[in-house]
């Protein structure tokens, strides 16, 4: 089987992940609000794997030697829904079943979503499982690859540790992990909180290869997301982003991680989106 997504232009790119970051704000327009901050930092990265690098169908979300990408930032999922919505896995006029009760779609990913592979939400869950896929793509002799996506304050959970220590253990090359560097996390800076450098060095340390790149930078991540992997080693991209990007008045703004917009504010977001689009 033969799965391919053709990469688009970048011209073409930055205007979908303008169209990305525009759903986003809509959904944070409900009554119930969002996870505004931390899914606008993670849109370039999600937008590169699902339009760029990945090997899906959206036409078939379950397509048996498809790439795999786990949310393990739970809390970015209406980024998540944004992008496959773009992808063209479901409708984008779905994206107001957000937050409608006894629905799909919630605050984090719901499998029930089509594309969502995983629920998630509880941090430092998703990189163990995606150890769990990469050994059975190994097994079932698939070209799969396993892409992992956390938040940095995530990697302050003890069972990252484990999982990239047993990751390098069995030499998981078909398994690239991916770090939303936005040094910000519910409770203030992630250095005030539990300081986490000198991050490379300690992944490295743990036997994966590193690669550190500006996170909206659609090229810079192209790049490193599809670069040979060095053999028997699991991949890191630590993904330098800005929590709120593309609302310069929100950007590193620890208020932006969870935003019910009032009517006002909804057009005035929208409207700086789309000066960025013209």
């Amino acid at each position: 089987m033969s799965i391919a997504v053709a990469s688009p232009p970048s011209t073409d790119l930055t205007q979908r992940t303008t169209r990305i970051r525009e759903s986003i704000v809509t959904m944070c327009a409900c009554p119930d609000g969002g996870h505004l901050g931390g899914s606008m930092s993670l849109v370039e990265i999600l937008a590169t794997l699902y339009l760029r690098v990945m090997r899906v169908d959206p036409a078939d979300p379950q397509a048996p030697d498809r790439d795999i990408l786990l949310l393990s930032k739970g809390h970015g999922g209406i980024g998540l829904y944004a992008t496959l919505a773009e992808a063209g896995y479901f409708p984008a006029e779905r994206l107001a079943e957000y937050s409608v009760p006894g629905g799909h779609f919630m605050a984090h990913p719901h499998p029930g979503v089509p594309g969502v592979e995983a629920p998630s939400g509880s941090l430092g869950h998703g990189l163990a499982l995606g150890i769990g896929y990469a050994l059975a793509a190994r097994l079932d002799g698939s070209a799969r690859r396993c892409f992992v996506v956390m938040g940095d304050g995530e990697t302050q959970e003890g069972s990252v540790w484990e999982a990239a220590g047993v990751a390098s253990h069995h030499g998981l090359d078909n398994l690239t992990a991916i770090i939303d560097r936005n040094q910000l996390q519910i409770t203030g800076g992630t250095e005030q909180v539990s300081r986490l450098g000198p991050m490379a060095q300690r992944w490295r340390a743990f036997g994966w290869t590193v690669h550190e790149v500006d996170g909206h930078d659609v090229e810079a991540l192209t790049a490193a997301l599809e670069a040979p992997a060095e053999q028997g080693r699991p991949t890191l991209v630590i993904a330098h982003t800005v929590k709120g990007k593309g609302l310069p008045y929100l950007e590193g703004d620890l208020r932006s991680h969870y935003v019910a917009l009032k009517e006002r504010q909804y057009h005035k977001a929208m409207a700086v989106l789309r000066r960025s689009r013209s």
